[in-house]
């Protein structure tokens, strides 16, 4: 593949690791279509009459699936027969050891790069940095309370700029397809380690409540969940009770030939910028 030839298509572009990865991608001369439903390239899993023009073109793509697998398998034919040639497809670590509930559109996307033909790469990572201050986790912090069903087990959080810049790296350079990489960052620390070291950065007293899976479900469910986020939370937090993300990986490494960033490390960068004021 030829990056100066073909456009690289970034799904997910305004999420945690497509806005890093469209941005690392065009600073460094790249060309770069990025795409989502409010991107200035629209695409929608649902509407597959937005695939094709999002599609022209290009020669590689960051695929972040939808939780529906149904479409997943479609659109990647559709994109091998409009020419692309390289797949990146984000994933979870443990994907493999979780059950119905969680991650099936993920699962479809792997089994469709695999199948497709064309090079392909899969990055399965631990839970983001970025959780903590952009998405489920952020409100609670602010509030003070963070309360999960984990217990002791440790959680090797990553940083969404790692997975970026793994991806980056996965699209444009040879030799590095056919492999899953497992993203992890260099520690792991229990989830009350985790939200010590971010209510040290943030100067303020912030709590870690352990609950039980039921207390879990009925506080999702009492802030408003829909059944179906709440059966995936459920089946994430049992993945990761059984052990099976709390090891460290070197994926990073492999790919970038550097240690992955620190929980320390990002909780000073979003304190500094008001994450939890």
């Amino acid at each position: 593949m030829t990056t100066e030839q073909h456009e690289i298509l970034v799904l997910g572009a305004t999420g945690k690791t497509g806005r890093r990865l469209v941005r690392r991608l065009r600073d460094g001369g790249l060309r770069v279509r990025a795409a989502s439903r409010s991107s200035g390239t629209r695409f929608d899993w649902d509407d597959p009459a937005t695939w094709d023009s999002a599609l022209a073109g290009t020669g590689a793509v960051y695929l972040v699936a939808p939780e529906d697998p149904a479409p997943v398998e479609g659109f990647v034919d559709q994109a091998v027969t409009a020419g692309v040639r390289r797949f990146v497809a984000l994933s979870g670590r443990g994907l493999d050891q979780v059950g119905p509930d969680f991650g099936q559109g993920m699962a479809a996307a792997e089994r469709a790069v695999r199948a497709s033909g064309v090079d392909w790469a899969i990055v399965r990572a631990n839970n983001f940095h970025q959780n903590f201050d952009e998405d489920l986790w952020h409100a609670p912090l602010r509030a003070g309370r963070l309360a999960l069903p984990i217990g002791a087990v440790p959680e090797p959080f990553v940083d969404a700029e790692d997975i970026a810049e793994v991806a980056a790296a996965l699209l444009t350079r040879d030799g590095l397809g056919g492999r899953t990489y497992e993203l992890s960052g260099p520690d792991a620390l229990r989830f009350d380690e985790a939200v010590d070291v971010i209510a040290r950065a943030a100067g303020r007293s912030i709590r870690y409540v352990e609950l039980t899976p039921e207390e879990y479900r009925a506080e999702l469910r009492a802030d408003g969940h829909p059944e179906a986020a709440v059966r995936a939370l459920d089946a994430l937090f049992a993945l990761h009770r059984a052990g099976h993300t709390a090891e460290p990986s070197d994926g990073v490494r492999q790919v970038l030939g550097r240690e992955p960033r620190t929980l320390a490390d990002y909780a000073e960068r979003a304190a500094a910028a008001g994450a939890w004021a």
